[in-house]
C-alpha cells in the first residue's frame, strides 16, 4: 500500500516524493538535494543579476546619454586610424594606447582603450569612443558607477576577481549536476502521474512540487546549456593566459627579445596588411605592441567573420610594428572558439530582442525552480514532527525526509 498524504501541510511534507527502494535512486535524491541545497543561494543571485544583463544595452540607453556619430551616407570611408588615436590622446596627454575596439552593436563608434603605460594592467584602462568616419572624439563615459556594471561585476566574479569567477563556475557545475539528478529524481513520480500533472485540490506543498517539477522538467536543456557555458566563461582568464602561453608564444617565439620599435608603423596600415591577407573577415579587435594580447614587436589584429556565429570567433593576424609585414596567422584553438561561442548562449544577445525577452522569461522561470525547491527543502526540515502527527504507512520507512513503501 503507498503513502498517503493526510493533515496539514507540515504534516505531509515526509509524503511529498515517493521515492523507490532501491539504492542507485536514494543516492540520486541525496546527490539532487545537497548539490541544489550548496549552489541554490548563488544561483538565484546569478538569475538575479544576470536578468538585467540580458538587456544590458537597453538599460545603459535608457539610464546614460552618449554622444551620437555623426549621420553619414552609406559607403562614407572610415576616418584614419591613427588620426582617431591621435585625437584621443590630444584629450588625455600621458596616455598611451592599448587596444582598438569595434563593436558590433555600435558600428559607427570606435573604441580606444588607453592607460598610462604600455605594461599598465588593461582592467584599469580608460575607454574613449570615436566617431569611426569623421575620426572626432565622442565621449569617454565612466562606467564603474553603471547599474549594469555592479550587475556585471556581481554576476561574473561577486567583485572577488578570479577566485570569484571560480567559485561561481564550481557553483554552476553543481547546478547542473542538480538539474541531471532532478530528472533522474522527477523519472518515478511518472509512473503513476500524468506528465506535467499539477494537483490544485492537494496541499499547498504538494502544488509547489508539482510547480517545481513541472517548470524543472520544462526547462533541462536550457538550464544545462545556461548553466555550462556560464561554467566555461568563468574560465575566461584561464583560457586566454593558456592561449598567450601557448598559440601567441609560438607564433612570436623568433621574435623574443625584441623591443618595442621606437617608430612602429602607423597602426592604419597594420590593419589594412591585416585586411588585405584575410579579404573575407572584419576587423574587430586590435591589440598595440607590447600590451597583453601581442609581442613587443607586433600589432595583433583580430579579425572576425560576418555570419551569426563566426561573427563570435576571432583570428589573429601579426603584423610585424617595424616592417609592416605579416608575419603569421592563425585560427585560434578549439578551447578559445569554445569559450568566444559560450559566452552569446550564456545572455542570449545573439538573436535580436525576440530572443532576449524568451531568454528573460527562461530566466524567471529559474527563479521559480530555486525558490520552489528552496522552499520544499525548508518544509521538510522537521520530517519527525510531521510523520509523529500524519502517521505512518503501515510497512513504510521515512527515508531523507520521505516516506518509501516497502
Amino acid at each position: 500500500m503507498g503513502p498517503r498524504l493526510r493533515g496539514d501541510d507540515s504534516e505531509c511534507v515526509e509524503n511529498i516524493v515517493v521515492i523507490s527502494g532501491t539504492r542507485p535512486l536514494r543516492r540520486w535524491h541525496w546527490v539532487h538535494k545537497w548539490s541544489s541545497i550548496v549552489c541554490t543561494a548563488f544561483m538565484l543571485m546569478l538569475c538575479i543579476t544576470g536578468l538585467p544583463l540580458i538587456f544590458h544595452h537597453e538599460i545603459d540607453d535608457l539610464l546614460h546619454e552618449e554622444v551620437k556619430a555623426a549621420a553619414v551616407p552609406a559607403g562614407t570611408p572610415a576616418a584614419n586610424l591613427d588620426q582617431a588615436v591621435a585625437t584621443v590622446l590630444a584629450k588625455f596627454p600621458g596616455q598611451v594606447p592599448h587596444f582598438l575596439i569595434w563593436d558590433r552593436d555600435e558600428p559607427d563608434a570606435l573604441m580606444v582603450s588607453i592607460g598610462p603605460s604600455i605594461n599598465a594592467s588593461p582592467v584599469d584602462n580608460r575607454i574613449a569612443r570615436v566617431d569611426v568616419h569623421t575620426g572626432a572624439f565622442l565621449d569617454s563615459p565612466d562606467i564603474t558607477g553603471r547599474f549594469t556594471y555592479f550587475m556585471l561585476k556581481l554576476h561574473t566574479d561577486m567583485f572577488a576577481g578570479l577566485p570569484g569567477k571560480l567559485f561561481l563556475g564550481l557553483m554552476g557545475i553543481l547546478f547542473c549536476v542538480a538539474v541531471v539528478s532532478g530528472v533522474v529524481v522527477y523519472a518515478p513520480s511518472m509512473r503513476k502521474l500524468r506528465f506535467g500533472a499539477y494537483r490544485k485540490d492537494r496541499p499547498r506543498i504538494v502544488r509547489r512540487l508539482d510547480v517545481h517539477n513541472l517548470a524543472g522538467i520544462l526547462l533541462v536543456m536550457w538550464a544545462l546549456v545556461v548553466g555550462f557555458t556560464g561554467v566555461i566563461n568563468t574560465w575566461a582568464d584561464l583560457v586566454l593566459k593558456a592561449w598567450q602561453y601557448g598559440q601567441l608564444a609560438e607564433m612570436t617565439a623568433q621574435y623574443r627579445g625584441r623591443e618595442i620599435p621606437a617608430k612602429p608603423t602607423p597602426v592604419q596600415d597594420a590593419v589594412d596588411v591585416a585586411r588585405k591577407t584575410i579579404p573575407h573577415m572584419q576587423v574587430a579587435f586590435v591589440a598595440f605592441p607590447g600590451s597583453i594580447f601581442s609581442s613587443k614587436s607586433h600589432y595583433t589584429v583580430f579579425m572576425r567573420g560576418d555570419t551569426p556565429v563566426t561573427s563570435r570567433l576571432l583570428k589573429p593576424a601579426l603584423i610585424d610594428a617595424e616592417t609592416g609585414k605579416l608575419t603569421d596567422s592563425r585560427d585560434m584553438p578549439w578551447y578559445v572558439s569554445a569559450l568566444f561561442l559560450s559566452q552569446p548562449l550564456h545572455f542570449g544577445d545573439y538573436g535580436g530582442m525576440p530572443l532576449k525577452i524568451i531568454w528573460a522569461i527562461l530566466d524567471i522561470l529559474t527563479v521559480v525552480i530555486l525558490w520552489t525547491g528552496l522552499y520544499l527543502w525548508l518544509k521538510r526540515r522537521k520530517p519527525a514532527t510531521g510523520a509523529a502527527r500524519a502517521g505512518t504507512p503501515a510497512g513504510a520507512r521515512p527515508i531523507e525526509g520521505q516516506v518509501v513503501t516497502s
